[in-house]
């Protein structure tokens, strides 16, 4: 698990198996919460209880794309990606912030 600013966790699926299942038939996750899947350039919200943001990453890290509030029962892909978080419908500005403070950051290295 990674600690980002602001309080926000990203979890890693790590394992075929552990992308594979995702978030589906959770209930709804906490809105400081993340889970990154990579390699993935693409998911489905099948089985989700909740809609999902999509924050998709390029293999430097790089947000190439967000989709945010998917339903239920939908198939998304991004070709460009290398990674993707998944968090709670609406909670992908948090990250996002978080995400571009940290590039930020590192720029003044």
């Amino acid at each position: 698990m990674r600690t980002l600013g602001g309080g926000l966790r990203i979890v890693e699926a790590r394992t075929r198996r552990a992308r594979g299942l995702g978030l589906a038939r959770m209930d709804p996750m906490p809105a400081d919460l993340g889970l990154e899947l990579a390699p993935c350039r693409s998911v489905h919200t099948f089985g989700m209880r909740f809609a999902l943001d999509l924050i998709w990453l390029d293999a430097a890290g790089r947000v190439v794309r967000v989709d945010e509030a998917v339903p239920p029962r939908r198939f998304r892909t991004c070709r460009r990606a290398r990674s993707v978080i998944e968090t709670l419908g609406g909670a992908s500005p948090a990250f996002l912030a978080e995400h571009d403070r940290g590039d930020a950051e590192g720029d003044e290295r």
